[in-house]
């Protein structure tokens, strides 16, 4: 027996359970009332799960303006030590010359306080051991010595010159911790392929 063509033409597979159906209306997508039940709740599922995305983002965005000039600084200087960190994984420190097993830090040759123009200045930040940073303060006299090795007269001349005051804006730090955020991230994932 001959299979009518028309039929052929009006079939379609359901979307939910993937059994060939004859069309009977135009626009039908499924092959049953459960079946469109459902379609139904899975369209509810997936609106209800990009309103929650939604949401997330906007909440997201309304703490970060909530965020005072201070907290921004905190993360950006999180964000810039870390890759200061990844930057120098594997060399000494920057005062001491010595390889310690503990913790290292992202010791400022001009410190932030004194120097905030500088603050975010990757030649003015390299990996120190916690000692030459916490118990000596930095180190400094040990720390000019092998930084004048390391990036030359001319660039420490250059740090310790006078410098132009920064005002940092929300743009400006946001723009900073983003910068220093992707530089880790890109640090990071270069030595997980390697």
């Amino acid at each position: 027996m001959q299979s009518n063509p028309i039929n052929r033409v009006n079939a379609k597979k359901c979307k939910v359970c993937a059994t060939e159906f004859t069309l009977q209306r135009m626009g039908q997508a499924v092959c049953s009332p459960v079946c469109a039940l459902d379609l139904v709740r899975k369209g509810k599922d997936k609106t209800e799960a990009i309103k929650a995305k939604v949401e997330r983002r906007e909440t997201r965005a309304k703490l970060n303006r909530l965020k005072s000039l201070s907290d921004l600084h905190k993360e950006a200087q999180q964000a810039f030590n870390a890759w200061v960190r990844a930057r120098d994984a594997g060399q000494p420190c920057i005062s001491c010359g010595r390889h310690h097993q503990g913790q290292i830090h992202a010791g400022h040759y001009l410190s932030r306080g004194a120097h905030p123009e500088l603050r975010y200045e990757p030649t003015n930040c390299h990996a120190q051991c916690a000692p030459c940073n916490t118990h000596l303060s930095g180190n400094v006299a040990a720390y000019r010595i092998r930084l004048i090795a390391k990036i030359g007269q001319p660039a420490v001349d250059w740090l310790e010159g006078p410098h132009k005051p920064v005002k940092w804006t929300r743009e400006i730090i946001e723009a900073v911790r983003d910068e220093y955020r992707a530089k880790a991230k890109a640090i990071d994932s270069i030595e997980k392929t390697n």
